[in-house]
């Protein structure tokens, strides 16, 4: 599987990247929304792990972008946040996200949201 982990900040990015490929995944990193629209642009990926809180462009901008865009249509996307009130969820939910993971993480939710573990 191969998965583009987005985030402003690089320790976050870090622990969910070598979580993955020690899962077996091929990684790629963005540390920003338009980073990542760019990179998405030129490469296919089967899942993006996608902060909500950057500077600039949120996550919740960039999803809503990628869903109107052909390679964006199939693609998995997972909300990674500290965002878990109720009404944030539903705004994230709402934005096209396929699934929500909240930080911090550990190995098991990780796995689960990406969808390599039961």
């Amino acid at each position: 599987m191969k998965i583009l982990v987005v985030d402003d900040n690089r320790i976050n990015r870090l622990l969910p990247m070598t979580l993955l490929r020690q899962a077996g995944c091929e990684v790629a990193e963005c540390e920003d929304g338009e980073e990542a629209l760019r990179v998405l642009a030129a490469e296919a990926f089967d899942l993006v792990l996608l902060d909500i809180g950057m500077p600039g462009m949120s996550g919740t901008e960039v999803c809503r972008v990628l869903r109107t865009r052909p390679e964006g249509a199939a693609l998995r996307i997972i909300a990674y946040t500290a965002h878990a009130l109720p009404s944030e969820t539903e705004t994230i939910m709402t934005a096209g996200f396929d699934g929500l993971l909240i930080k911090p993480i550990d190995r098991k939710t990780l796995l689960r949201a990406v969808g390599l573990e039961a």
